[in-house]
């Protein structure tokens, strides 16, 4: 009997032990079960804060786009004004050429007056060969149109005159 009470105790022992091993193995099964509840969770916040992030950076991406076209936009207004005033400065260099030049031949016609009375006032002695209403040489100076141009001025070119 006391092989067969061994046997019994052992027999209740081992459904004993199967027993709390099961229940072992069910806490195991719980804990592993609330583990992967836990990692989905975790990494559907995971997933979440990066989609956030991506929204975020995709967010940057459109407003820097948005700046970078303004920029661009604001370039070629630049540079289509830098050409609008470089081309009227060509044209003011060419108008402002046209008066020096015609600026310098006057003033050769003022120098040329200006030596050809001298010329004419030391001819005094030969009035009577080369007699002209407007080319009498006398003392009254406000009545010859040449001597008006005796005064030793030369002109001067103002922005006004380049204006149309």
């Amino acid at each position: 009997m006391a092989s067969s009470s061994n046997g019994a105790s052992s027999g209740s022992s081992t459904l004993g032990s199967s027993s709390s091993s099961e229940e072992f193995q069910q806490i195991l099964d719980e804990r592993k079960r609330k583990r992967m509840v836990s990692n989905r969770e975790s990494a559907r916040r995971s997933r979440m804060r990066k989609q956030e992030h991506l929204d975020e950076l995709m967010g940057h991406v459109s407003e820097l786009t948005k700046h970078n076209n303004q920029i661009l936009t604001s370039i070629n207004v630049t540079s289509q004004l830098y050409l609008n005033v470089e081309a009227e400065n060509s044209v003011l260099r060419a108008q402002m050429s046209e008066l020096s030049t015609r600026l310098q031949s006057l003033n050769e016609i003022i120098d040329f007056v200006n030596s050809s009375n001298g010329v004419l006032e030391s001819d005094k002695f030969n009035q009577a060969a080369y007699y002209h209403p407007h080319h009498q040489i006398n003392e009254d100076t406000f009545m010859n149109p040449w001597n008006s141009f005796s005064v030793n001025q030369s002109f001067m070119a103002s922005a006004d005159m380049i204006l149309y």
